[in-house]
């Protein structure tokens, strides 16, 4: 085989494997738990499942968890990560309970029992739809608390851009998609070949209420200096609370966590800008 038909068949095969990861991107990126329309969730909270119909015919499956008795301080919207459904993510629940906010989560399409095709785009429609449907139940968009993790703190950040919530909170968020794809696919045009683009770094600067990033100093799959980056582009919004030794997904296994947690949620968070933005 000469030397040109081996660079020909070099190239015919890197544009193979561009086309298959174009093709099978999406089961890397999301990975769901599916739930039957008749399953039954069972919690110790109170909560009430919820239903969002889309205009595409999508509907948007969310649980609604509140505190009988108590008078609430507000609403929490919760962008899970890009595992399991609500039906495991909804344990986190009681730790805005506890601070007498309501607790909407909520699952993309194709988690539990959410239906519809997979887009970016009616992905942030499903958000912004919640976000009016619940205006619509009686919840003042002042006391709004936006809160994304991990993945979800893209769909997070675009729809504070696009409203007036109380505040932003990201946990372990990524600075751009396909800057965290890069860093495990580095030979593949990653820009080109990604569906999914989900910018938080591009949205960050139009949210205009006071952001609060939440990260581990450990993080393995998310660096902790992706947070850094997100909170200099919006430096006078934007308090980065560190959790040393945190990782991934083991966050809420530190007392640092619920404690400024507590914080934020209270308003007992002085939102102190320069000094804290870590240099890492």
């Amino acid at each position: 085989m000469s030397v040109t038909e081996i660079i020909i068949l070099v190239i015919v095969l890197y544009l193979v494997i561009c086309v298959v990861a174009y093709k099978v991107q999406e089961y890397f990126i999301f990975k769901p738990e599916k739930l039957s329309q008749d399953f039954e969730f069972r919690y110790d909270e109170h909560f009430e499942e919820l239903f969002f119909d889309m205009p595409d015919g999508a509907r948007i499956n969310g649980l609604l968890f509140y505190d009988v008795g108590e008078e609430t301080r507000g609403l929490v919207i919760y962008f899970h990560g890009n595992t399991r459904s609500i039906k495991g993510w909804a344990k986190y629940a009681k730790d805005f309970i506890s601070h007498d906010y309501d607790v909407l989560m909520i699952d993309y399409r194709g988690f539990g029992k959410s239906t519809g095709k997979r887009h970016e785009d009616r992905m942030y429609e499903d958000s912004q739809a919640v976000y009016h449907k619940m205006l619509a139940k009686g919840y003042d968009e002042k006391n709004i608390v936006i809160y994304g993790r991990s993945l979800g703190s893209g769909f997070a950040c675009k729809l504070a851009s696009k409203n007036h919530p109380k505040m932003l909170i990201l946990d372990a968020p990524y600075y751009s998609f396909s800057q965290l794809t890069n860093r495990f696919l580095p030979f593949l045009p990653v820009t080109m070949i990604l569906r999914f683009s989900i910018r938080t770094d591009k949205y960050i600067k139009f949210v205009k209420c006071p952001i609060y990033i939440i990260h581990g100093t450990k993080d393995l799959l998310i660096p902790f200096r992706s947070s850094v980056k997100l909170a200099k582009l919006a430096p006078q919004k934007t308090r980065l609370v560190p959790i040393y030794g945190g990782g991934h997904n083991n966050l809420p296994s530190f007392p640092e966590y619920h404690k400024h947690l507590e914080e934020i949620l209270l308003d007992h968070f002085d939102l102190i800008f320069d000094k804290h933005i870590i240099k890492h």
